[in-house]
Order: C-alpha cells, then structure tokens, then sequence
C-alpha cells in the first residue's frame, strides 16, 4: 500500500506535507482505502531533526534527496535511473563539510604533534554520522554528566498544569502575533519531537497524548540552565515545562519557557527517519514507536477505549451484570473452533483456553440472573488474516424472556451507540465505502439472499431426509462455481457454502442474515415454523460477520442429541468440532428460561468504527511470529 501511494504524490508534495507536521493534525480518516495508515514517511520527515541555522537547511535539501532516492528504490528504479540522483546527493553532502565547524571535533595527536588515525569523541560526533550503538553511548554519557552536576535524568514525579490540546483551545483566536500573556504560569509535559537551536534561542516541538505544542526557549530567559539545556536534551527526550504562553510572529502558540526539567533522559534515540513503515510488521512489533511517531494510531486505541467503556454504560444502564467466567476450560465448548491447550501440574488436568464464554454465562441465566454478559478475551488455535487474530475480544450476552428479534433490537442500539460515542455521523467512510449505520437495518433469510445469486432452487423446499434433493442442491452450488460441495453431508451445509462463497463478501452495508440451517448451529433453539431451521442471526458489514445471535435452546434433549453430533464430527477427525458437555447439559436440565443471546467480536466492530483494514491495527500487541 505504501508503494501505491507513493507512486502518486510527488517528492514535492510528500515535503510540503512533512513541513506542515507541526500543526494540528486532523484525525479524521479519509474515505480513500486506508490512506491515513501508510503515509508515515510524508508525516515524519521532518519530525526529529536536530540541526544549527546556518547549516540546517542544506541538511533538509540532503535528507529530501535521501527520501527520494529511497522510494525510487522501493519503486523499483534502476541503477541507471539512480545514478544522477545519487550524484546529486554526493555533491549534497560535500558542500556540507565544510560548513561544519571543525574546530569543535576532538581530534588526538600524538607526543610529536602529528594527527593520529582515532576516530572523534562520542561528543562532538554528528548523530547523523553515529551508529546505533554510538548514539547509545552518548546518550548515556549525558546521562553521567547530568548526574554529575547534580541532576537526576529520571525524574520521580511532575504535575503539568495544562496539556497541549487545553492550551491549543484557551488561546484560540487569541494572542496576535508577537504578543504574550505575561499573566499565564503554565507547565506542560511530554516527549521532545524535534528541536531547532539558534544561537541564544532555540524551539522544541513537545507531544503530550493530546497533540503538540512549541516550546520557545530563550538565554535571557533560563539564564545558566540553557546551556545545559543545548547539551544535554535530544529528540526522545520527556521534558516538564513551565512558563507564560506566547505567539511567535508567525502566529505559532508557544510555551515561553522560564524553566525546564528533565523528566525521563531517552537512551534509544528516535529513528531519524520511520523510513514509512514499509514492513507492516515493524509497526506491530514496535508499537510503542507507531504510537509516538503516528497520532492516527493513538487515536485508534482512544476511540477503542470510549466503544469498549460506551457498551458497558449501555449495558449497565439496562440492567445486565457484568460476571467473568473461566479462561482455563476442561473441555472446549460454546463455538466450533480448535483451542488451545495446556496443562495444570498441581491438578494434574489437561485444559485448554476458552474458545467462548456462551456456557458459563447460560448457567448463571439458568442460577437465577436475568441479564449478564462478559467482554473478554477469547483464544483459538486458527489461522491469522486481516480479519482474524488467535487471540481477540469478544462481548457475550444473555437476557432471560428475550429471543432472537429482541437481540436484533439490541445490537442495532448498542452499535449504533458506540459509532455516536467515537464519530459525528453514522455514514463511516471505511476503504472505498461509506457504510450507513442508520436504523432500521436490513434483514433478510439465508435462503432468500442466496436465492439472489442462485436463483433456480429454493433451499426451504428441499426434503433434508431426501438424497435426490441433496444431490440437486449440491449440482445448483456447483454451477454457481461454489468450491468444495461435494464432501457436505448435508442440504443446510450445502445452502451455508453457498451464502459463505457467494453472499458475504458482498455485504457492505449492515444487514441480519437469519434462519440459519440446523446443522450449523448446535446451541440455537429450532425455528417456531421453519423445519430445518433455526433461530438465528449473523450481522454482517464490510463482507464480515460482525455479531451472533440465537433464540438459545432450551430443551435439554435435543442439545445433547446435537452435543452428539458434534462429538462424531470429533471422533471422525474434525478439529473444531466440540464434545459432549455434561455439565452445561446438567445445568439445562433445571431448567433454563427463553432466553435471547448475542455476542459481537469487539475487534472487528473497531476496525468499522476507526476505518482501521486489519484485525492487527486495532489489537495493541498482536501476535506476531519470531524474528528470525
């Protein structure tokens, strides 16, 4: 994705964006696919460099070639395409030496005064010209130096009056330029993310949680301490900040400094350059630079904290309880999934992680309580893709007197809630769509939509118990050019293929899918006037399920005959299939109420809401597979 886009803006234009970064950013994703999440590079070219005025601009024309050059390559450019931008670059860098000042490198001699072969001292080198390891060492000697002097680089503790987004917002439409408000005694903390030095006066960029904020720090200001302040902070740096709130003249809101702390002393530098995050996976398994580098992402992880706290309220408000339930199972059960396994040593038990929470929230119905659910972490042994994670987030829910028409109610509202928690409208551009959450949202039949793009046969008016019918469903999905019909036992495996191949991917916009066949759903109560069906619904959008729901069933001897089943699916080989869960079917057997229930996979809810294209963006640490 980072190719394509690049391939369509220029280098002039990736710089003029680099060059805005400073100014407040506007969160709000794009309606083009997923744009916002790639151009890391365009936002951060700029972002952490350190340079003098007088040579700083001839730095910024070599790290714009440098950029340039990089993406040729990523481009695929050849070397003969290559050849004139790297001469340019090469005269670049040598117009730069001897704007340096070289009088300020340390350089050995010997007793006889010759120049001797050792390389410069960590202290005067250049950052640019450093290793990681280098880079390392001489932050770390400041570190020394400042414990020297008396100063503790790790601080224990700061209390910021304001942060950058407060400050951002009080003086709004105010100030003109060149103007201070001498009777503001304001402290602000957070990360250096570029600083520039002119002389006796220099402007640091500091980044809070809530944006950005300049910092103009002056010598006739911080007297002593601004030559400390020149020697000791680098980008990376977490400073605290106090002092009155000016307007530069170019109309830049600025803390004008009257002293400064050093709260945390960085001893890993940021990347001078995040080189675009062209390997996704170096966003995922660096989290904590994708969020410092990219506001999007933090933003993301904002708004999934106010959906995850918005459902509770929702809930909570309706009465439900919030009760947890075992992660260690002795046996898998309330989904068709392959678990994980694992062992406990003092009880000497084989257990797997749970690969749902439905069971152990049916016994508390069947114990009395009316309405409960969990939001938790769900674990299964399957495959990774954009849409699937082995371990993921999930909310289940069960309301006692209620069924599947009620559950549909229900998860329109609380969707619909959340999406008026974390956006102004409920038309959410997502990838090259807008999809409409306005109520009432589309419901239609298993057999009436594939009916849509099957439409010689009619599912419902098939013999389940007939072979002849089997066969004729199984020759209707095959000319549909649906895979793999011939090994399905079944005329509801066969319509469930059909609606999987062909109907979901193209449900774009919210719609309940209900009625589902029999054999694919063991725990839903069987339809009230549909044999061969059941009380079911899935909610699907953006060609993705995003809930679950039943009228639950109820009766306790047709859940073991379907517990049954499942166990000869097990016996016969098949991973996922479940066994026969004694205990859940001994709490049935009391006796539980009609019940409704629901359950939706909080992750890929998120990724609707933030217009996020992976399961992997919206889940902070992932799962990843080793370095190698």
């Amino acid at each position: 994705m980072i190719l394509f886009l690049l391939s369509k803006h220029s280098t002039c234009a990736l710089t003029s964006v680099s060059r805005s970064l400073i100014k407040p950013t506007n969160l709000s994703r794009p309606a083009v696919p997923f744009a916002a999440n790639y151009i890391y590079e365009s936002t951060t070219s700029k972002l952490f460099m350190s340079t003098d005025a007088d040579i700083s601009d001839l730095e910024e024309r070599i790290k714009v070639k440098g950029d340039e050059i990089r993406k040729m390559k990523a481009d695929g450019a050849d070397k003969f395409s290559l050849a004139p931008h790297v001469e340019e670059l090469l005269a670049l860098k040598a117009k730069l030496e001897p704007a340096v000042d070289n009088s300020k490198k340390e350089v050995k001699t010997s007793q006889s005064g010759k120049v001797g072969g050792k390389k410069e001292s960590i202290q005067t080198m250049k950052e640019s010209d450093m290793t990681d390891s280098e880079l390392r060492q001489a932050r770390l000697a400041k570190v020394e130096s400042m414990r020297k002097e008396g100063v503790e680089p790790y601080a224990y503790s700061y209390k910021p009056t304001h942060t950058a987004k407060e400050l951002q917002d009080l003086y709004e439409g105010k100030l003109e330029g060149g103007e201070e408000d001498e009777s503001a005694d304001v402290a602000v903390a957070g990360r250096i993310m570029a600083k520039r030095i002119f002389g006796k006066l220099s402007f640091f960029t500091l980044q809070d949680e809530s944006g950005t904020i300049q910092l103009q720090m002056e010598k006739s200001r911080l007297g002593d301490t601004f030559k400390n302040l020149k020697a000791w902070v680098d980008a990376g740096d977490i400073l605290g900040v106090r002092g009155t709130i000016r307007r530069t003249d170019k109309g830049e809101l600025s803390v004008y400094a009257t002293e400064w702390t050093m709260l945390t002393k960085s001893a890993a530098p940021l990347p001078d350059k995040w080189h675009g995050l062209t390997d996704i996976s170096k966003r995922y398994r660096s989290r904590h630079l994708d969020l410092i580098v990219n506001p999007i992402v933090r933003e993301t992880f904002r708004k999934r904290a106010i959906i995850t706290s918005t459902l509770r309220k929702e809930l909570d408000a309706m009465g439900f309880l919030e009760i947890e339930t075992p992660v260690l199972h002795s046996q898998p059960g309330g989904a068709e999934a392959k678990p994980f396994e694992t062992y406990h040593n003092t009880m000497d038990m084989n257990l797997t992680l749970r690969i749902a929470t439905e069971l152990h929230l049916k016994r508390l119905i069947v114990g009395g309580f009316h309405k409960v659910y969990e939001i938790g972490r769900i674990f299964r042994n399957e495959g990774v893709s954009t849409r699937h994670n082995p371990e993921f987030t999930s909310i289940e829910l069960y309301q006692a007197y209620a069924d599947y028409e009620d559950m549909m109610e229900l998860t329109e509202r609380l969707v619909v809630s959340m999406c008026d928690a974390v956006s102004d409208s409920r038309k959410l551009p997502y990838g090259e769509h807008i999809v409409s959450l306005e109520r009432p949202w589309r419901r239609v039949t298993m057999n009436d939509i594939v009916k849509e793009y099957i439409k010689d046969i009619d599912f419902e008016s098939l013999d389940p118990n007939n072979p002849e019918d089997l066969e004729k469903a199984k020759a209707a999905a095959r000319a549909a050019g649906v895979p793999k019909v011939d090994e399905l036992t079944s005329i509801g495996y066969v319509l469930n293929q059909c609606f999987e191949e062909l109907c979901e991917p193209n449900l774009i916009q919210p719609t309940f899918v209900i009625d589902y066949p029999v054999d694919v759903s063991p725990l839903a109560k069987p339809h009230r006037s549909k044999p061969g069906y059941t009380e079911r619904f899935e909610m699907f959008a953006t060609g993705r399920e995003l809930a679950n729901s039943f009228s639950e069933l109820t009766d306790p001897v047709d859940q073991r005959v379907r517990f049954e089943a499942q166990a000869a699916k097990k016996a016969a080989g098949d991973e996922e299939a479940c066994d026969v869960d004694e205990e859940f079917l001994s709490a049935l057997e009391q006796g539980m109420p009609p019940t409704g229930g629901l359950g939706i996979g909080i992750d890929r809810l998120v990724m609707l809401l933030t217009n996020s294209p992976s399961i992997r963006d919206v889940i902070a640490f992932p799962l990843l597979k080793a370095e190698s």
